[in-house]
């Protein structure tokens, strides 16, 4: 797995009290991970922390799954 991946998990796992050897790129946050809407609010936060990055509120809403979190990410890091 990617470097990138990787600390996202280990914020997801932070995040939402989940194994990281539960989490994959294709782990839905609501479905697979548990997340509710403030589960995720704080997850893009720390995301946006981390990253040193600004995700819109309407973008954060799309997401999906980690890998459209990752797709992301990576589009905003140039």
């Amino acid at each position: 797995m990617d470097e990138l991946f990787e600390k996202v998990k280990k914020l997801i796992a932070e995040k939402l009290e989940v194994e990281e050897d539960k989490i994959t790129p294709e782990s839905s946050f609501r479905q697979d991970l548990g997340a509710d809407s403030l589960d995720t609010y704080e997850l893009v936060y720390a995301i946006e922390e981390e990253m040193g990055i600004t995700i819109p509120d309407e973008k954060a809403n799309e997401f999906e799954t980690v890998a459209d979190a990752l797709e992301f990410i990576r589009s905003q890091q140039g």
